[in-house]
């Protein structure tokens, strides 16, 4: 595949961030909406092929598919403006400012809560036929990941909380790797391929993150969750939101800008 070195794909990261900031509200939401319900349909596709198959790895192996195809009709997800805005503004593009990051940021939230709220609403009317029956084991599958995934870590209090938070600094690390990784190559080919490894470990190792738990989260309570709106946003979102913020702009942002674009001085020979 056509490779950029990280010099070049850096500051490709650094553009691309400033020019989210400058978007129009309208195109952001749009983009942001398309993300949130794309990658919603790939978590119900990952789940459907675990129930089926018996075979987390499998559905990890193919989660990516919808991941991959988002980033290539360049929509934007949350995790991803978390990692590309912040350069612009730490590169001082002019006009960044930030109250254009935060809007930014705000929008892309709106976007893809939207978008995968939708699809967790047409898929457990599909799962439970006009909500006339059962769900089935699909569905099923999806409502006791909602209860684990909130009244499991409540049950432990603070150290729940930063279990999530960990949990959401681990998968932005992964997730924003695949962000870079689509700036890597210049071909289709590669830019699939550079996504799907990172995207791929963090599904597998169950690490949090905000968007697919947009859908999961609503959909698990839509199809008889037993935990309360409270409990998804107190025990899953705003931990995981926080940790995807941190995770992502700490261990892929900051480090590529730093060491490729703001490089320190060459070390003198002696």
């Amino acid at each position: 595949m056509s490779y950029l070195v990280p010099a070049e794909f850096v500051t490709k990261m650094v553009d691309s961030g400033e020019s989210k900031i400058f978007m129009s509200s309208r195109d952001t939401l749009i983009r942001a909406f398309m993300a949130g319900a794309i990658l919603a349909l790939a978590a119900v596709f990952a789940v459907t092929v675990t129930v089926q198959t018996g075979s987390p790895l499998v559905g990890a192996m193919l989660f990516p598919v919808g991941f991959i195809m988002l980033y290539l009709m360049g929509f934007d997800l949350l995790t991803g403006v978390f990692v590309l805005t912040p350069l612009a503004l730490l590169d001082k593009r002019p006009g960044v400012t930030v109250n254009g990051v935060l809007r930014n940021w705000g929008l892309v939230f709106l976007g893809n809560f939207g978008g995968a709220l939708l699809v967790a609403f047409m898929m457990a009317f599909m799962f439970t036929t006009g909500f006339s029956t059962d769900p089935g084991p699909i569905g099923e599958k999806i409502s006791h990941i909602g209860e684990a995934r909130t009244l499991g870590y409540a049950e432990f209090g603070a150290a729940g909380w930063g279990t999530i938070f960990l949990r959401g600094m681990l998968c932005n690390w992964m997730v924003s790797m695949g962000v870079v990784g689509a700036m890597i190559s210049t071909t289709v080919g590669g830019k699939a391929i550079a996504m799907w490894m990172p995207i791929m470990l963090f599904f597998f190792m169950g690490f949090e993150h905000s968007v697919v738990n947009m859908f999961l989260f609503p959909s698990a309570m839509i199809m008889g969750g037993d935990f309360s709106i409270m409990d998804y946003m107190i025990w899953n979102e705003i931990p995981t939101a926080l940790g995807n913020l941190v995770g992502g702009l700490a261990f892929t942002g900051l480090t590529l800008y730093t060491t490729h674009v703001k490089t320190a001085p060459k070390r003198a020979l002696r």
